[in-house]
């Protein structure tokens, strides 16, 4: 693709590396026929395509952002399956984030919508603030049904509640910093990333985890002043606190890796997997030494998959005759390129597994996206789980926080990988599998 970017505006990195990116693009089209948003709505302002011509008018013009322009780039999911089906190698996801972050400084939008997203960019990345929205969430659910949706504000209120649960678990004091002790011989030394909603939504995602690790022989360290690794606040556009939550995590991270030392920095939420291994290029302009930081930290950070296949994992007990739909993440398999070896482990512990037929399409979830795009997030998610159920399965599994929450609530369990794997080399069965599924 031809660009006009002047000398002047090259000077930008952010504008040198879209450019580099523009570059790129074929425009072939590939991308289309796996975008979740263009099989949906048909419009291919709507495909990646359709963004890419939109997004490159926006940059090069140097002026604020427009109506259109925010519209459908905001309807994009960031689920990378463009990424994944390009034969040119487009990194859209670059590309997009940069668009993100020039809206948010350019465009104005409705009042409603500033506030919410501000709330949403300030409650969501901070657990204690997040529990107690969740608990005031819970005592307005059930006049959900009141709030008139005939409005895009009244839509968002009532997907926010929708997806509140009813009841939070307690919370967990293995998540709390700290250092869990490898039993026997220690084979290895990892830092896990608890995350911010994944901890008040389902510590037992981070505890199996734990169990996991350490049974297997492997100091477990949580950092101290490590909070959100600045995903989600990145993917809105709001450069300023993601890189605020990203530089607190690499220098949380720093301390261990020149202390004791890491072999890893281990993800379970393939959401933040994504963002902390582009930690690189996110802070390609910061100086010398921080910026060596933060490729350091990124090449240490795998998803749990990724290292307990590394570390050789195997079952300790025999599996029940279960059958498990594996839904793959968009940020495991497209951001981070990791597509086997969830399977590979389910299939190593015991179980079936079985996919469904649109393995490559969005949930809905993408963060925020379920709550600031309801309607379009509702379609993906029936339609994921009509395929998903499709085959019949006992159960979901899933390696993604946000999955887990878009997916729950139709009555098929619906669990983080790891926790069948713990349960099948040693740990308690899954609260979310009934003694009759054993």
């Amino acid at each position: 693709m031809q660009t006009n970017f002047s000398v002047e505006q090259l000077r930008d990195s952010d504008n040198a590396a879209s450019n580099s990116v523009l570059r790129t693009c074929v425009h072939c089209g590939f991308c289309t026929a796996t975008c979740p948003t263009f099989v949906l709505l048909g419009d291919e302002l709507d495909s990646p395509r359709g963004r890419i011509y939109l997004i490159k008018e926006m940059l090069e013009s140097g002026k604020p952002a427009t109506e259109e322009v925010v519209r459908h780039v905001d309807r994009c999911l960031s689920c990378l399956s463009c990424m994944t089906t390009c034969p040119s190698g487009v990194n859209y996801m670059h590309l997009v984030d940069h668009a993100r972050r020039y809206i948010e400084e350019t465009y104005k939008r409705p009042w409603p919508e500033r506030l919410m997203r501000g709330a949403l960019g300030r409650v969501l990345p901070h657990p204690r603030l997040f529990r107690l929205a969740l608990r005031g969430a819970a005592l307005a659910r059930p006049a959900a049904g009141l709030i008139p949706t005939g409005t895009m504000t009244g839509k968002r209120l009532q997907a926010m509640l929708s997806l509140a649960p009813a009841k939070l678990p307690p919370q967990s004091a293995a998540q709390k910093p700290q250092i869990h002790r490898a039993e026997g011989a220690r084979r290895g030394r990892v830092a896990l990333l608890t995350g911010c909603a994944q901890t008040v939504l389902a510590p037992s995602i981070n505890e199996a985890t734990i169990r996991l690790l350490t049974r297997l022989g492997i100091e477990v360290v949580i950092p101290a002043a490590i909070g959100c690794c600045g995903a989600l606040t990145h993917h809105m556009g709001q450069h300023d606190p993601a890189m605020a939550a990203a530089r607190a995590a690499i220098t949380g991270w720093t301390r261990e890796i020149e202390g004791e030392g890491l072999d890893a920095i281990l993800i379970n939420t393939s959401g933040c997997g994504t963002t902390v291994k582009d930690y690189g290029f996110m802070f390609r302009d910061a100086p010398p030494a921080e910026a060596a930081q933060a490729k350091r930290v990124a090449a240490l950070a795998a998803d749990i998959s990724e290292y307990l296949v590394r570390i050789g994992y195997q079952p300790q007990r025999p599996a029940p005759d279960l059958t498990v739909a594996y839904h793959s993440a968009c940020s495991l398999q497209h951001g981070q390129k990791i597509t086997s070896a969830p399977k590979d482990l389910l299939k190593t512990a015991g179980f079936s597994v079985v996919e469904p037929r649109d393995p490559h399409l969005c949930c809905g979830s993408a963060g925020t996206y379920n709550i600031m795009q309801p309607e379009i997030a509702g379609q993906l998610r029936s339609r994921k789980l009509a395929t998903l159920k499709d085959r019949r399965p006992d159960l979901i599994a899933a390696g993604n926080i946000g999955c887990i929450t878009q997916l729950s609530g139709d009555g098929m369990p619906v669990l983080h990988t790891v926790e069948l794997l713990d349960w099948m080399a040693g740990g308690p069965r899954p609260d979310a599998i009934g003694q009759s599924d054993v």
